[in-house]
């Protein structure tokens, strides 16, 4: 236990050094949800049809908040794996670099975004599908809440350096202090004080502030064993976080790209005034409770796996594959199992419109039909990063969501299907995406790792 307390990864028993990291990960994981599940909850239980128009002013911004998490997603794939490899091979001297340059990196990119977004956002949300009546929700929150991308960046980018490095409770804190007062700003913000969405933005961004601030109080302290100590650059180090980080970083922006085709169509399918991209973003908010466990899960393995890779224990590393493999797939399993029984347990969390909540709960059994293959993804994905193979990460983050999802989302509607054509497409990219990619991870990392002849203890 003291052993993973001062990131030491390569003693005890995997399964155990996963769950204490991942436990604590997905605790915070689900805190930082509740920065735009709350907004959402608040927003979609406004009065009279106010808060179905603002839920779908809120699902065109998606796009663009996915985009934002994206660059935070580039430092802390690439950087914190970088990072903990660097530990377990003995050299800190490097690790301090690569923290460094990935937090000056986050502040560079960070006030570059928050000017460029701030001045597009008339044309982008527009863009993405705002109508007359949902892109004055749109602007009114999106130009708040893209004020505070620096602190977010900071927040989702600069964590994992915490969790890395044995301290997953205190990463754990950061998002709860954040939330806890997002939570309690949001009512004040939306109904006391009439600020309606502006509100949400508002008190979201405060939220981030405090969360950021915590964490570079953390890690410019004395308790992590590498400290953030000043701002640089090293290209070399830069060159090789961006090599890495560019899977996570194309993940996420897949995802802003897919969601911005997906609204896009539901919007010319179902009609510029129709409840589609609202219950979308519904299914959006809804995947992200539902994910929350196999990604805490994934992230604890990663760190161990990265750890025990960089000190050559590759049993080791087979042991955490294995773990993640099944415990994600049976977390899944049982999501899928709620999704199919019981939707509307979670759609009623969000809204009240029984016309909203009946499109969603039909869209939704399509959308997570083949959810638990998700399993089979995040395991091969999360594991060519944590071994640092980013060639077949990167690939299978664009087969996924470029090759499959985005053509599938532009031609299924016109092929009999409709407008649920737009849901169809993620349930099929699901079957094949997540198959191609688990296999190539098997062939590829899994039995080599588990032939080895490293012993799995010394």
């Amino acid at each position: 236990m003291m052993a993973a307390a001062k990131g030491d990864f390569s003693k005890g028993k995997v399964s155990s050094l996963i769950l204490r990291l991942g436990l604590p990960i997905m605790l915070a994981e689900l805190v930082h949800v509740l920065y735009n599940i709350v907004d959402r909850m608040y927003i979609g239980h406004m009065e009279g049809t106010t808060g179905t128009q603002a839920l779908t002013g809120l699902g065109v911004c998606f796009p663009l908040i996915t985009l934002i998490a994206a660059f935070a997603n580039l430092c802390n794939t690439g950087g914190a794996t970088l990072f903990t490899i660097a530990r377990g091979q003995g050299d800190d001297e490097r690790a301090g670099r690569i923290l460094g340059t990935a937090f000056t990196f986050l502040l560079l990119i960070g006030g570059a975004m928050t000017v460029l977004l701030y001045l597009t956002a008339p044309w982008t949300l527009r863009l993405l599908g705002g109508s007359k009546t949902s892109l004055p929700y749109a602007m009114d929150y999106f130009r708040i809440y893209v004020l505070g991308t620096i602190p977010v960046l900071i927040s989702l980018g600069m964590n994992p350096f915490i969790n890395a490095q044995g301290f997953p409770k205190v990463g754990m804190v950061t998002v709860i202090l954040g939330a806890a007062l997002n939570i309690a700003l949001d009512p004040l913000f939306i109904y006391v004080l009439d600020m309606g969405v502006r509100g949400a933005a508002l008190a979201t961004v405060l939220s981030q502030l405090v969360s950021a601030a915590w964490v570079l109080r953390f890690l410019t302290g004395k308790k992590p064993p590498v400290r953030l100590c000043r701002l640089l650059i090293d290209g070399a180090q830069l060159v090789s976080v961006m090599k890495l980080g560019i899977t996570g970083f194309t993940f996420k922006v897949t995802n802003s790209v897919t969601q911005a085709i997906v609204n896009v169509m539901l919007k010319a399918w179902g009609g510029p005034q129709s409840l589609y991209i609202g219950a979308m973003g519904l299914i959006n908010s809804m995947r992200e409770i539902m994910s929350l466990p196999i990604n805490g899960v994934t992230t604890g393995g990663q760190n161990v796996m990265s750890f025990n890779y960089g000190a050559k224990r590759y049993r080791r590393v087979s042991e955490g594959i294995r773990f993640v493999f099944l415990g994600g797939l049976t977390i899944n399993t049982l999501m899928w199992a709620l999704i199919m029984l019981a939707p509307q347990l979670l759609v009623r969390i969000f809204t009240r419109d029984e016309a909203l909540v009946a499109l969603t709960v039909r869209c939704a059994r399509i959308y997570f039909g083949a959810f638990p293959f998700m399993a089979l993804q995040v395991t091969g994905q999360h594991t060519f990063v944590a071994l640092n193979y980013p060639r077949h990460a990167l690939f299978f983050s664009l087969l996924r969501k470029i090759v499959l999802v985005a053509p599938l989302t532009l031609l299924l509607p016109g092929l009999g299907l409709g407008v649920e054509g737009v849901f169809w497409a993620e349930f099929i990219s699901q079957l094949c995406g997540a198959t191609a990619c688990f296999t190539t991870m098997y062939r590829v990392i899994w039995r080599k790792m588990r032939n080895s002849s490293e012993p799995a203890e010394v």
